[in-house]
């Protein structure tokens, strides 16, 4: 019986064996078919997203914004400046006021001095490196530029500018390139002691830091997690390869498989570099901030390489979640954060303990505003730029190419502008006046550059440029070139020349009579010549443009600023539509000494690597001799317009200092109010009045000239000097030349050789009279006298039929 049973049991074991070897051979080729299987699906997903890796690493082009900058503001002894406007430039290109300035981007006022630590940038005439200056400052001017190295005396300095606007490209991401070598050690280093440790060993993945997380957040009971992504998988997850961001399974999948391949394929430099400028920094409404260069001017206000051990900690920390740990909307997480990824530093001996000890004793040291501004802070003056790079750029080819657009924009100015026309608008606007709006154009009367442009009351808004566009009439604003081609005849015509400011009947080519009045109703009489340009008379106006003719008007107007006139006689006292820009350029032959400028505002174009590829910044011909006479003649007598004349309540305003000269312009029924007017710097044109083109109840002198009036009370600049050149200064009684104790004698000037005769004062010497008895100089100011003449300005008045106004 036993032997049966152990027969049994051999033939159970048999059995059982032999019934375990196919069973395993099924379980083995199971696993095997799930092999190949896998296999066979994960070899081609690989090589798919092998191929992927190359379509958008290998071919990686990032699209680089084109930025457009402000002009760099030019420090040397003889500048027009206060402490308060040189506050203004360095602000506006993000310097920090930390009362020290030793540090880039820096800067202290002490009493008289400005301690300033440039940043270095390119410029259209070549690199500018980066330097510490001393400015002295006193009496509105620039007294004393030193350098704080060599304690030496400089010429000239200039500071890196100001960036006034971004062009994106297809999607608004602000990046700024950078090469390993030109980041911080102690960035590169902090960065993968906090976010991968195992950055140099590892082969994409990181195992142990992933098993590392899992315990962490299994002991937490899921509270409290790590990150274990290593730099490589957050580069492929970045979006640079089309990774989404939720956290799915697939999702991880790819972004592990990227990584591996992105380790085969390229060395631990090369994915680093692509991760420092591609890494999510910040946000500032649709603009993604990219990479630590952008990043360090959005949040410090400076470049990467000039960061201190604070804000390199602070950048490393933002990494984490920039969001969260926003340090202008979150600041208590980002120094929890900070303190983090300082306590990794010093861990790792990348900080030694007193620069661990000063770094987590510092506050967070994040500007105010975002470094990089709004995309386009100044809509108006961007739209100049576009409009003058458009004959040698495409909108594409401006949007997302890298370049640098260098312009003539002076931050100041453009702040001052704005300023007044804001404020000078809320204080003209009354209860009945319809809703005013305004454009505005400021130059540098020495180049042509646009430093200025306002195109609407709310001068952040984009759309309707007024400065550019708007087409309106211009009233008295045309008179000076009547008479500039009057006075371009010395032989006939002379600042003291007398001319009737009588009714005038004009015969018009179909028929028709035009009959202009005077604003005020009366007729002066006989009057000088300054003087009837100085107190704008119509009729003095009108008899004179018809000696020189309407077409030359015309002419001149078109050869000095490319601007289409009528030709009727109206055009005389102004019945044409023009913009502020027109005119603008036409007054920037007086302001300029009689030199044709053509307005710029753009001065040269960079390439990414800051070469300039084309420049704007073209020396204009100097001015022809006939031409500088001319000019400065009719500057001599729109100074005296300002000094007792129709905008003579800018002497009440102070600007006497300024000697400046100007004239004022008002069309039909009070509908359009403006302003020209220059100093020794600047010309400023203003344009006031209502988009409808309802009567606003303004002239020129209580509506542009009042924003004329806000700006120059701020904006410095040097005091209006005519230049002798060509011209003979002689006192002037009646038709002669005379002695200067002769009683109402006037001292003007004359076209050198034309002159009039000299004839000594005499008690019985023969004064003109005008028609109702009066001496013509009796209401006439002195030199430094006053003017019985209202302020009242002399609108365009009613024009004939065939007239459009």
């Amino acid at each position: 019986m036993a032997r049966i049973d152990n027969d049994e049991d051999d033939d159970l074991e048999y059995d059982d064996a032999d019934d375990s070897h196919p069973r395993s051979r099924w379980w083995l080729k199971a696993f095997l078919a799930c092999v190949g299987i896998g296999l066979g699906f994960l070899i081609p997903y690989m090589l798919y997203l092998n191929h992927q890796v190359t379509l958008h690493f290998d071919q990686l082009r990032w699209q680089l914004p084109t930025r457009v900058y402000a002009r760099p503001l030019q420090l040397q002894p003889g500048l027009a400046l206060d402490m308060a406007t040189l506050k203004t430039e360095l602000d506006a290109a993000a310097y920090y006021n930390d009362g020290i300035g030793d540090r880039p981007g820096t800067y202290a006022v002490k009493g008289s001095h400005a301690l300033v630590s440039s940043r270095g940038f390119d410029d259209i005439g070549g690199h500018i490196a980066a330097h510490r200056i001393d400015a002295t400052l006193d009496g509105g001017r620039v007294t004393a530029v030193s350098d704080r190295e060599s304690r030496k005396a400089v010429a000239a300095t200039r500071l890196d500018p100001a960036r006034i606007a971004t062009l994106y490209g297809r999607a608004q991401e602000e990046r700024r390139l950078v090469s390993l070598d030109e980041v911080p050690e102690k960035l590169v280093t902090g960065l993968q002691a906090v976010e991968d440790k195992n950055f140099a060993r590892h082969h994409g993945v990181d195992p142990l830091g992933m098993i590392r997380a899992l315990w962490v957040a299994m002991r937490s009971g899921g509270e409290s997690r790590q990150g274990a992504s290593t730099l490589t998988q957050q580069l492929a997850r970045s979006g640079l390869l089309g990774i989404g961001k939720e956290v799915t399974p697939s999702r991880k999948l790819n972004e592990i498989l990227y990584a591996i391949i992105l380790e085969m394929r390229y060395d631990k430099r090369t994915i680093l570099e692509t991760y420092l400028n591609q890494v999510y920094l910040g946000q500032q409404g649709a603009q993604a901030i990219h990479g630590i260069e952008s990043a360090s001017e959005f949040w410090f206000g400076r470049d990467v390489q000039s960061l201190n051990n604070e804000q390199i900690a602070l950048l490393i920390a933002i990494v984490r979640g920039p969001s969260f740990y926003d340090p202008r909307r979150h600041p208590d997480h980002a120094l929890a954060r900070r303190g983090f990824v300082l306590d990794k530093m010093l861990e790792n001996k990348i900080l030694t303990q007193p620069e661990y000890d000063a770094a987590m004793k510092a506050p967070l040291g994040v500007t105010p505003a975002p470094g990089n501004g709004p995309p386009n802070r100044f809509p108006a003056y961007v739209d100049l730029v576009r409009r003058q790079l458009a004959s040698d750029y495409s909108s594409d080819a401006l949007q997302g190419a890298g370049l640098s657009v260098m312009t003539a924009m002076s931050p100041s100015a453009q702040a001052y502008a704005e300023g007044s026309v804001t404020a000078s608008l809320a204080k003209i606007s009354t209860r009945g006046r319809p809703p005013l709006q305004a454009g505005l154009v400021v130059t540098d009367v020495h180049t042509g550059e646009v430093v200025a442009v306002v195109g609407s009351r709310d001068f952040r808004e984009q759309g309707f440029n007024r400065a550019l566009d708007a087409q309106r009439p211009i009233g008295s604003l045309v008179k000076p070139f009547t008479y500039m081609l009057a006075l371009a005849q010395p032989t006939q015509w002379s600042l003291a020349t007398y001319v009737e400011d009588t009714p005038v009947t004009v015969l018009l080519g179909n028929g028709k009579t035009w009959s202009p009045d005077n604003s005020d109703g009366t007729s002066h009489g006989t009057v000088r010549v300054i003087d009837a340009l100085a107190h704008s008379y119509n009729q003095a106006t009108v008899r004179l443009g018809m000696q020189v003719h309407a077409e030359r008007v015309s002419e001149l107007l078109k050869v000095l600023a490319g601007l289409s006139v009528s030709t009727q006689p109206s055009v005389l006292l102004g019945a044409t539509d023009q913009s502020p820009y027109g005119m603008a350029q036409a007054y920037q032959f007086l302001a300029s000494d009689g030199e044709i400028q053509p307005l710029r505002a753009v001065r040269g174009v960079l390439d990414p690597k800051g070469k300039a590829v084309n420049r704007y910044d073209k020396t204009p011909a100097a001015a022809q001799s006939g031409d500088s006479v001319a000019a400065h003649l009719i500057t001599v007598a729109l100074q005296r317009a300002v000094s007792s004349g129709t905008g003579h309540q800018l002497m009440a305003d102070g600007f006497g200092r300024l000697t400046p000269a100007g004239k004022t312009g008002t069309s039909n029924d009070s509908r359009d109010s403006w302003f020209a007017g220059w100093t020794g710097d600047h010309l400023a044109v203003i344009w006031v009045g209502n988009d409808q083109n309802q009567p606003t109840g303004l002239y020129g002198a209580t509506g542009a000239m009042r924003v004329w009036s806000g700006l120059f009370r701020k904006l410095p600049t040097s005091a209006l000097t005519v230049k002798n050149k060509g011209l003979d200064w002689q006192w002037t009684s009646g038709a002669n030349s005379t002695d200067a104790s002769c009683p109402g004698a006037q001292r003007l000037p004359f076209v050198q050789g034309y002159a009039p005769q000299y004839q000594p004062c005499t008690a019985t010497a023969p004064t003109p009279l005008d028609e109702s008895g009066n001496p013509v100089d009796s209401n006439a100011p002195d030199q430094n006298g006053t003017t019985t003449q209202p302020p009242d300005q002399n609108p365009t008045p009613s024009q004939p039929p065939d007239v459009q106004q």
